[in-house]
Parts: C-alpha cells; sequence; structure tokens
C-alpha cells in the first residue's frame, strides 16, 4: 500500500485534474457553439491527454530526480513529489511508468489518426503536444533548463489542450478559443513562476536555468504580477472584440484573487518571509479557479 501510495505521489493528481479541466473547455466552446459532442472522442482525446501529461510528469521525475533529492523548500505543488530516492520509489521507477505512459499514448494516437475526419490542424497539435512533453524533460533539449519550458508549457496546457478538444468535435480553429484561452496562457505562466520561487535557491545553487534563474527574482516579480494584470486586461479586451460578457464576468470578479498574489509577491520583493504553500496554492488557484469559470459558462450557456 505504501508503494501504491508513492506511486500516486509520483502521478502529481492534482496537475492532472487541470489538464481535465481545460479539455473540458475546448469541448464546452464546442457545445456552445452549437456543436454537437462525439463523446467518444471526447474521452478518447482526453485519455490521449492525461497519458502524454503523465508520461510527461514521470520524465520531468525522473531527470530532476538528482536536483529534487537535495531540495529544502519543498511545497504540495513544488520540488517534485518526493516519491523517489532512498526512502521512496527507485528512480527507475519513473523512467518505466513513462516509457508504459508513452506506449499507452502510441496506441491512442492510432485510435485518432484512424478517425477520417482528423483534420490537419488536429494533427499538428499532436505533433507539437507530443514533442513539447518529450523535450522538456529529456536531454539534450531539456527545455526545463533553458528558460523557455515555462513558456512552452503554459502553451501547451492553456492554448493547444483547449484547441485539441475543440477541434476533435468541431474540425476547424474559432476566434472564441483565442479569446478564451490567452489570459489562461498568462496566468499558467505565472504559476509557473510562482513554482518556481521555492526552489530557486536550489536551482541556482546547482545550476538549473529555469526562467526565474535566468532572469533573476527581482524582474520574476514584476514579470509575475505583470502576467497576472495582463490575464485581466486581455480578458476585458476579449469582452471588447466579442466575447460573450456573460462569459467573461464570472471570470473577472476573480481579480481580488490575482490582486493577493500580487501582494504576495510584493511582500517577499520587500524582504517578507515567505511563506512558499500559500504563494503556490495561490497560483494554482488563481489559474484553476478562471478556468473553471470559463469552462463552466460555456458549458451552461
Amino acid at each position: 500500500m505504501r508503494n501504491v501510495w508513492l506511486l500516486i505521489r509520483l502521478s502529481r493528481p492534482l496537475f492532472l485534474l487541470g489538464g481535465v479541466l481545460v479539455f473540458a473547455l475546448g469541448v464546452g466552446i464546442a457545445r456552445y457553439l452549437g456543436k454537437p459532442i462525439d463523446w467518444g472522442m471526447y474521452f478518447l482525446g482526453q485519455s490521449w491527454v492525461t497519458t502524454l501529461q503523465l508520461a510527461g510528469q514521470y520524465l520531468n521525475e525522473y531527470f530532476d530526480a538528482p536536483q529534487d533529492v537535495q531540495n529544502t523548500n519543498r511545497t504540495p505543488f513544488t520540488g517534485g513529489s518526493g516519491a523517489l530516492g532512498p526512502d521512496g520509489l527507485p528512480r527507475r521507477t519513473a523512467l518505466i511508468a513513462a516509457a508504459g505512459c508513452l506506449a499507452v499514448t502510441a496506441s491512442l494516437t492510432v485510435l485518432l489518426l484512424s478517425q477520417a475526419s482528423l483534420s490537419p490542424s488536429t494533427v499538428l497539435i499532436m505533433v507539437i503536444g507530443f514533442s513539447g512533453a518529450i523535450l522538456y524533460s529529456v536531454p539534450p533539449v531539456r527545455l526545463s533548463t533553458t528558460g523557455y519550458g515555462e513558456l512552452t508549457t503554459s502553451f501547451l496546457v492553456a492554448n493547444l489542450v483547449p484547441a485539441f478538444a475543440f477541434l476533435l468535435q468541431s474540425g476547424e480553429l474559432h476566434r472564441l478559443l483565442a479569446m478564451a484561452t490567452f489570459p489562461l496562457t498568462l496566468l499558467h505562466l505565472a504559476m509557473m513562476l510562482a513554482f518556481e520561487f521555492p526552489d530557486y535557491a536550489t536551482d541556482l545553487r546547482l545550476g538549473k536555468r529555469t526562467l526565474l534563474v535566468r532572469m533573476g527574482w527581482q524582474r520574476a516579480v514584476v514579470l509575475n504580477n505583470l502576467l497576472i494584470l495582463g490575464a485581466y486586461l486581455t480578458l476585458g479586451l476579449a469582452v471588447v472584440f466579442g466575447l460573450p460578457f456573460y462569459i467573461a464576468l464570472p471570470s473577472l470578479i476573480t481579480l481580488p484573487l490575482g490582486l493577493l498574489q500580487i501582494w504576495q509577491m510584493r511582500r517577499i520583493a520587500d524582504g517578507a518571509k515567505p511563506n512558499w504553500t500559500a504563494l503556490t496554492l495561490t497560483g494554482i488557484a488563481l489559474f484553476s479557479v478562471v478556468a473553471y469559470l470559463l469552462t463552466f459558462a460555456f458549458w451552461t450557456r
């Protein structure tokens, strides 16, 4: 039972729920536009996203394990799962699990490609998503150590996953996708920056050049705050350019949560003792709540 629990920790189920949420957003937009939902394609596409996400997480755990074991500021959301190491599962477990998930993803890919209605745009997104999930962690590219992995991941999760879900239902893109997902991309990138703050000292010492390390924490604080404000500004502009106000309003009401994240960052910049768990929790809550409210609005209208 202990090994089962460690495997669950290794799988980071909370992050998997994020993939479920943004996939539902894409399908919700298709439903809002009057497209009939193909539930078979829905569950097949969601399975593809989840198994690929799992493979990416396992690979990240495997290649980050030597550094994660030295991290003294681990939170429930950062610093690795803590499931690998001398007191946990063998490191090779993550590699074996990743290989298994990639095999399932490959099988699901064959099933998806066998669908005559699959558009070239959908196939392109699948290629980009698969490449991004692998290259984020696997040498020699290993985007997570270049400062570009955060932007790549945010684009994949907040833009391409909803677009993939939408295309499976409709076959062609729509401007509502960009209006709903670009604010989420900014919030996701802000969340990833917040996640890197607890690991900053360890990453700096071990030479892991994340976006935070490359920028320096002072500039990263400014960028984080601008990303949050930019997300709400982008959402407001989307209303001006055609996003229904009743779709955007629930998400706009979460602005106080965004201001809380900005306040926490400013306190850190001013030298206050950081509460890493609160900072990362606010970051994930901000992205998740806005994504949920957008999804709920599209599904219920």
